[in-house]
Formats: structure tokens, sequence, C-alpha cells
């Protein structure tokens, strides 16, 4: 079953390496795959929770996510560090839980 417009594998290969980062605490998708009007290829829109995570860390993650090899563009932002008030907005107005810390990787 598709969530989001991407198959299990896909989800679960992303939440691997967000739990291998114990300060993020969860991790919130928007934009169209939040919304439901994604189309095939369309990008994948994650921001991440934790008040420890660090620009060098997102660094990380980053590249850990880009070594995934998945066929989609991953945009990827820790929320408190976003300066456009807009774009929080809608964060928090569309944005679906994507990872949570509190809930293993093998649940989801």
């Amino acid at each position: 079953m598709e969530k989001f417009g991407l198959n299990k594998t896909t989800i679960h290969s992303i939440n691997s390496v967000f739990e291998s980062h114990p300060n993020i605490e969860r991790s919130l998708i928007y934009g169209s795959r939040a919304k439901g009007n994604f189309r095939t290829g369309s990008d994948i829109d994650l921001t991440l929770f934790g008040e420890k995570l660090t620009l060098s860390e997102l660094l990380k993650i980053e590249n850990e996510l880009d070594d995934l090899m998945l066929p989609y563009k991953i945009d990827i932002s820790i929320f408190h560090k976003i300066e456009s008030r807009n774009l929080t907005d809608h964060i928090q107005r569309i944005g679906k839980e994507f990872y949570s810390l509190t809930q293993p990787v093998d649940k989801r």
C-alpha cells in the first residue's frame, strides 16, 4: 500500500536514516505529497523537528538520503531554522506525520 504516493520500501528507507539520528524527534511531510495532488516523480518535502538538530547534522542526513539512490528529489529542512513565516504556516496547516522517534520503523 502506498502512502503519500511512496511505496513502503521508500518510506522505510528514509525513516531508517532518520532513526539513526536520535536528535530527530519527528518529521512532517508537506507540499503536494501531503495534499494528495502529487505526480509521479514529485519531490518529497520533509521538515525535521528536534531542538538539538544542527545544520551540520542536516548535511549528514541529506548525504545519507542521497546515498539511498531514490528516484526522488528530497527537500529537507529543520523546522525551527525555517525563516519564512509563510512556509512554517503551510507546514503547520497541511503537514502530515512521516516519522516519529516514539514509533519504531517496523511499526510504520
